[in-house]
Formats: structure tokens, C-alpha cells, sequence
């Protein structure tokens, strides 16, 4: 996956009532975690998979995210969540 995106017609949101992240989608909804949020707005479509993973190292100064953001994109690409905006 080169450049990610949310599938179409998904958006992310906060829940104030639950203090719970969500993603919505057609099917229903999806809780994920904040750390899974904040990589999800990342995944415009614009950004590489390279450039995600650079700017959550630049915020949390440093580290290998890499394997976590990979697993994260990739397990969601399975799920039809995210896709190759390159495609």
C-alpha cells in the first residue's frame, strides 16, 4: 500500500457520550483506539505510507513505528477500512 486512504463513504469521529474514537462506515461502526485514530487522519490519500510513519516519528520524537503502522494499515486494508489511493 503506497498511499492510504479511508474507503469511501468512512469517517472518523470522536464520541464525546462514550470517550471512544470511532470510525463510521456504511456497515456500522468501528471503535478503534487513539493511536489508531491519529494514524487513520493521516490516511488522506496524499500522504505515502512513508510520510505517515515520518510524521508520527517526528511527533513522538523518534523510534521504529514502522512495523505498528504497517500492521495497523494493512490489517484494516484487509478489513476493506483502507485503501490504495495509487490504485
Amino acid at each position: 500500500m503506497t498511499r492510504p486512504r479511508l474507503v469511501t463513504g468512512a469517517r472518523l469521529r470522536y464520541d464525546e457520550v462514550r470517550a471512544e474514537h470511532q470510525m463510521l462506515v456504511p456497515e456500522g461502526v468501528v471503535r478503534l483506539n487513539a493511536t489508531a485514530a491519529e494514524v487513520l487522519e493521516l490516511c488522506d490519500g496524499e500522504r505515502s505510507l512513508d510520510e505517515i510513519v515520518s510524521a508520527l516519528s517526528e511527533r513522538y520524537g523518534g523510534g521504529d513505528l514502522r512495523g505498528d503502522v504497517v500492521g495497523l494499515v494493512e490489517g484494516l486494508a484487509q478489513r476493506g477500512l483502507v485503501v490504495d489511493a495509487a490504485v
